[in-house]
């Protein structure tokens, strides 16, 4: 089925930032509503048809998937400083992957003047390991933000829609 225009431009703007609230404002639709809007409008079959084929069709385009953003995120969490660099001279080691120094996000090295001739000093850094684990942890539902509570509730039901009880019938 066909999307009315604004259908259509809403698609287009939820693809921006998946926003619904703020793709139905920018639609066009009134702000009072908008949340009621953007709901309505993920629920309809069509409107959803068009946002999966258009965000398959930037996967494609930009080589964005599911499968890409995870393997860089282990490739982050799970690297090895030990197996990247040595220690000594804060040099790559000719061991090092690709895999291991895609985790890599600066080097700096300073010469510094000294009356022995020069020193090299020379810093690697390296991506938030830790938020790459916490990335990683919560697309496998490895922890929840929110307690469970599990367990039997005693109920009791009264009956009293007769009202006091003590009226005879």
């Amino acid at each position: 089925m066909a999307l009315t225009d604004k259908q259509a431009r809403f698609v287009e703007e939820y693809l921006i930032d998946l926003n619904a609230t703020q793709a139905a404002i920018r639609a066009g639709y009134s702000v009072k509503t908008a949340n009621e809007q953007g709901s309505r409008l993920l629920a309809n079959v069509s409107v959803r048809a068009r946002i999966d084929e258009r965000m398959a069709e930037l996967s494609r385009r930009t080589g964005v998937n599911q499968e890409r953003v995870i393997r860089e995120l282990a490739r982050i969490a799970f690297v090895n400083a030990a197996g990247v660099i040595n220690f000594d001279d804060a040099t790559l080691l000719p061991t090092a992957t690709d895999d291991d120094t895609a985790a890599i996000i600066g080097v700096k090295v300073k010469t510094i003047p000294t009356p022995d001739g020069n020193a090299v000093e020379r810093e690697i850094k390296f991506a938030d390991k830790q938020k790459a684990l916490e990335l990683l942890g919560k697309r496998y539902g490895m922890w929840v933000d929110r307690q469970q509570v599990e367990g039997a509730v005693g109920v009791q039901i009264i009956d009293d829609i007769g009202g006091d009880g003590d009226a005879e019938g």
